[in-house]
C-alpha cells in the first residue's frame, strides 16, 4: 500500500491541464459494446477505475489499441459472452462500480447481461433501483442469483421494447445505462427525470453521430427511437469539472495563482458560483480558467443574514463528488458555513481527520457540517491520515498542502482511481509531495 508524504504551507503556482472526465469515461467507453464497427476515444484519463474498466472490456472480447497517450481504438465485433459466467468476471465486476455501465449495451445488443454486485467508495447505501428499473419497463426480466452474487437481466426474445418511463430519480448512471439500452430498442422510449449533467449529454452526443435517434438532449425528458444497429465513431471527452473543481479549491487553500488550461467556464454549470460563495474568484482568459491569488476568502451570506449553506443537487446543482472540497475550503474562509451532503450519509466522515488537523468543524449528523473559517489566521496542522474514498482523499491531499508541517496520506490508491498522475502534476505546480511505499 502506498502513501502520499506531503510537506505544506508552501504557494503553488503554473499551469495545470485537467484530466479527461473520470465519470464520462465510464459511459462512453461501455457504449463501444454497442456496435460491431471500430470507436476511436479521445482524452480518456490514465486512472485506475478507467484503466481497469478497459481492462475488463479487453477479458470480454474487446479488440484495444492505445494510439496515443490519452487515445483508443476498439472494437467489440467478437465479444465473449461466456466470460460473463466466469469468477474471474465476478472478481473483477465486483471491484468495479463503474463495471455496471455494461449491462445496457450488452442487454441491448445480445438480450442479456450478468453483473456481480459493483464495488466502489464506501460513502453510503448507492441503489441501483434506477438501472434495473429501466430495464423490467424496456421488458427484461430480472433475477438476483444470491449463491454466485450476481445480477442477470434478460430481454423477453432476446429483444427489448420502448416505453415512457418517469424515473424516482435522476440517476446519471442510471440514465446512461437506460439510454443505451434503449438505442437499440424497437420502438420509442421516453425517459422523465431523466439526469442532464454533461456526461449524459456528451454520451448522446455519441450515440448520434453512431446513428442512434435521440431528442431533447440536454434536458430532462429524453426522447429515443431505437434503430437496428449502430456504426463507429470517433469521440473526445471533457475535461473533468471534479478536477477543475478541486484545483479550484487547492488554489484557495494555498492561497495560490493557477491556470486551469482549457477550461471553459461555460461547461461548470454552478461550480464557479458556490466557489465564490466562499469567496473563491475565478476568471475566463482565452481558453483558460484563472483563479488569481487571494489573502482573503470571505463568506457570502443569505439576504436574510443567515449562515450562508452549500448543499448538493442533481444537474445544474452542486454536484455531491465536490462537496469534500467545498468543506475544506471553508476551513480557511472567513465566516461560517453550512455543509449539507443530501445525498451520501458517509461521505461527510472524514471530517475527523480535518479536525486533527486544527480545523473548527461540527458534525451536526451524517449528512450535515458547520465550519468556521479560521481566514488563513490560525493555519491547519500536518498529521498521519488514511484516504477512505477518491473524493475525501483529495480533499484531505488538499488540507494538507495548506498546512503547516508534514502530512502522511495512506491508502493513496483510492485517489489513484480518479486522478491521474496527480503528484506529478502538483510537483509540477511547486508541491512538495512525494509517493512512498
Amino acid at each position: 500500500m502506498s502513501s502520499f508524504e506531503i510537506t505544506g504551507g508552501y504557494e503553488l503556482s503554473g499551469e495545470i491541464i485537467p484530466q479527461g472526465a473520470k465519470n464520462e469515461a465510464l459511459q462512453i467507453l461501455c457504449a463501444v459494446l454497442l456496435t460491431e464497427e471500430e470507436v476511436t476515444i479521445h482524452k480518456i484519463p490514465d486512472i485506475r477505475d478507467v484503466n481497469f474498466l478497459i481492462e475488463i472490456l479487453k477479458d470480454l472480447g474487446v479488440k484495444t489499441e492505445k494510439i496515443g497517450d490519452e487515445s483508443y481504438r476498439f472494437c467489440a465485433r467478437d465479444i465473449d459472452l461466456d466470460y460473463l459466467l466466469t469468477p474471474e468476471f465476478r472478481a473483477k465486476g465486483s471491484r468495479l462500480r463503474g463495471s455496471v455501465m455494461i449491462l445496457g449495451p450488452l442487454l441491448s445488443r445480445f438480450g442479456f447481461a450478468y453483473l456481480p454486485k459493483p464495488g466502489g467508495d464506501k460513502i453510503g447505501r448507492r441503489r441501483l433501483d434506477t438501472h434495473l428499473e429501466g430495464f423490467l419497463s424496456l421488458g427484461a426480466d430480472f433475477q438476483f442469483i444470491e449463491e454466485e452474487g450476481v445480477y442477470k437481466i434478460t430481454a423477453k426474445n432476446h429483444k427489448l421494447h420502448g416505453k415512457y418511463m418517469l424515473l424516482d430519480e435522476a440517476s446519471v448512471t442510471g440514465t446512461a445505462n437506460i439510454i443505451m439500452a434503449a438505442t437499440l430498442a424497437e420502438g420509442t422510449t421516453t425517459i422523465f427525470n431523466a439526469a442532464c449533467e454533461p456526461y449524459i449529454t456528451q454520451l448522446c452526443k455519441m450515440l448520434m453521430r453512431m446513428g442512434a435517434k435521440i431528442e431533447g438532449t440536454g434536458s430532462n425528458l429524453l426522447t429515443i427511437h431505437g434503430v437496428e444497429s449502430l456504426r463507429g465513431t470517433t469521440h473526445t471527452m471533457l475535461p473533468d469539472m471534479i478536477e477543475i473543481g478541486s484545483f479550484m479549491g487547492m488554489a484557495a487553500m494555498t492561497q495560490s495563482e493557477i491556470t486551469l488550461k482549457g477550461v471553459d467556464i461555460h461547461q461548470l454549470g454552478n461550480i464557479p458560483q458556490v466557489f465564490s460563495k466562499l469567496g473563491v474568484k475565478s476568471r475566463q482568459v482565452g481558453n483558460d480558467l484563472l483563479i488569481p491569488k487571494q489573502e482573503s476568502y470571505e463568506v457570502a451570506s443569505f439576504f436574510d443574514g443567515s449562515i450562508m449553506t452549500i448543499a448538493d443537487a442533481p444537474w445544474p446543482g452542486f454536484t455531491p463528488d465536490l462537496i469534500s472540497i467545498a468543506l475544506v475550503v471553508a476551513t480557511q474562509t472567513k465566516g461560517a458555513v453550512l455543509i449539507h451532503q443530501k445525498m451520501f450519509e458517509s461521505r461527510l466522515f472524514f471530517v475527523d481527520k480535518l479536525i486533527d488537523m486544527g480545523a473548527q468543524i461540527i458534525l451536526c449528523d451524517p449528512h450535515r457540517a458547520t465550519v468556521i473559517g479560521h481566514n488563513h489566521q490560525t493555519h491547519l496542522k500536518g498529521i498521519e491520515m488514511t484516504s477512505p474514498d477518491i473524493r475525501a482523499g483529495v480533499a484531505l491531499l488538499i488540507a494538507a498542502l495548506s498546512a503547516k508541517g508534514k502530512s502522511t496520506i495512506h491508502n493513496i490508491e483510492q485517489i489513484d482511481r480518479g486522478y491521474q498522475k496527480i503528484d506529478e502534476r502538483l510537483r509540477n505546480l511547486g508541491a512538495q509531495i512525494k509517493r512512498i511505499s
